[in-house]
């Protein structure tokens, strides 16, 4: 976990893209959900910043 941590802050593309890929698969199981409207509503801007998160992050260093 700590190494998880260390990545982070060194701005590391593996940590990061990993991150980026939760954020996406969260905002899809936000949209198919069918049970809070609210969920719903965010899912869109949860995915949006988890993939344009995934395009910069792609950038970082190994």
């Amino acid at each position: 976990m700590s190494r998880f941590l260390q990545g982070l802050r060194r701005f590391r593309r593996n940590e990061w893209e990993l991150v980026a890929s939760v954020l996406i698969a969260l905002g899809v199981v936000m949209m198919m959900q069918p049970v809070a409207l609210w969920l719903y509503s965010y899912s869109f801007i949860v995915t949006l910043i988890g993939t344009v998160m995934f395009i910069i992050v792609s950038h970082f260093p190994e």
